[in-house]
């Protein structure tokens, strides 16, 4: 049992500055979910431009703005589920055997494989609402396809490359062991590393946004939770077969209506 990979406060200007970030993240994915009085002054890209972030739906949103959402998304309820990794990587760091710049530079490298899914989540959004297939909330409104995402995301949790990326997740220890690089590129490309086998575990959880509202707050959260008690080790063995279990029954239900 890898013990490091417990979630858990740790002291430290740089851990600080990492749960501000996370909460402005949530802060913004909070702002987006209703319109917003814009009639005092705003600064940066002006007041059109947030009040059409804040206002637009998943129907209406083009590009840009759906990868800003999807974006958010992505910061917001991803980045809680790579604590563990960070804080083995902050024991390392404390240790002597890493350096504080490699604590962002993992965390970046780790994001910006979620940011570069969030661009093709987007894209798809875009697709999805072309074809009337999309509330302004961003859920499906067609059986076929929510029976499908939800067949797809319960089948995958029984497959060999979920379990695959599951067991390096769990044990972040072990995999800095085996993939140890110095310096903070080194640990850049070891947050791509790990970003990819995040994304391995959660990708096509993370596409069930289509059915519980891509802007949908309840829905986000319940994702993060789901998706950080996957990671870990005494946990995650008991709710990812169950899950995949009832996503199957759910697509079935569906289908059966």
């Amino acid at each position: 049992m890898d013990g490091s990979a417990r979630p858990r406060l740790m002291p430290g200007v740089h851990w600080l500055t990492f749960y501000l970030l996370l909460l402005a993240a949530w802060a913004a994915i909070y702002l987006m979910q209703a319109p917003l009085p814009f009639d005092q002054p705003t600064t940066i890209f002006g007041p059109a431009w947030w009040a059409g972030l804040c206002s637009a739906g998943a129907t209406t949103a083009d590009l840009p703005t759906a990868a800003v959402m999807w974006g958010l998304m992505a910061l917001g309820m991803m980045t809680p589920t790579f604590l563990p990794a960070l804080a083995t990587y902050d024991d390392l760091l404390q240790a002597g055997a890493a350096r504080r710049s490699g604590f962002w530079a993992l965390l970046v490298g780790y994001l910006s494989v979620w940011l570069a899914f969030a661009l093709l989540a987007a894209q798809l959004q875009v697709t999805l609402a072309a074809a009337g297939l999309l509330t302004a909330q961003g859920e499906s409104v067609s059986r076929w396809l929510t029976a499908g995402l939800l067949a797809l995301a319960g089948g995958y949790q029984f497959s060999a490359v979920k379990a695959a990326c599951l067991s390096r997740c769990r044990r972040p220890l072990a995999f800095f062991m085996q993939y140890w690089r110095e310096g903070p590129w080194g640990a850049a490309v070891m947050g791509l590393r790990l970003g990819g086998l995040c994304l391995g575990c959660c990708w096509a959880l993370m596409l069930l946004a289509f059915i519980g509202g891509a802007m949908n707050l309840f829905w986000m959260g319940l994702g993060m939770v789901l998706m950080t008690f996957e990671k870990l080790p005494d946990v995650g063995r008991l709710v990812t077969r169950p899950l995949g279990g009832l996503l199957v029954l759910a697509a079935a239900w569906v289908l059966a209506m």
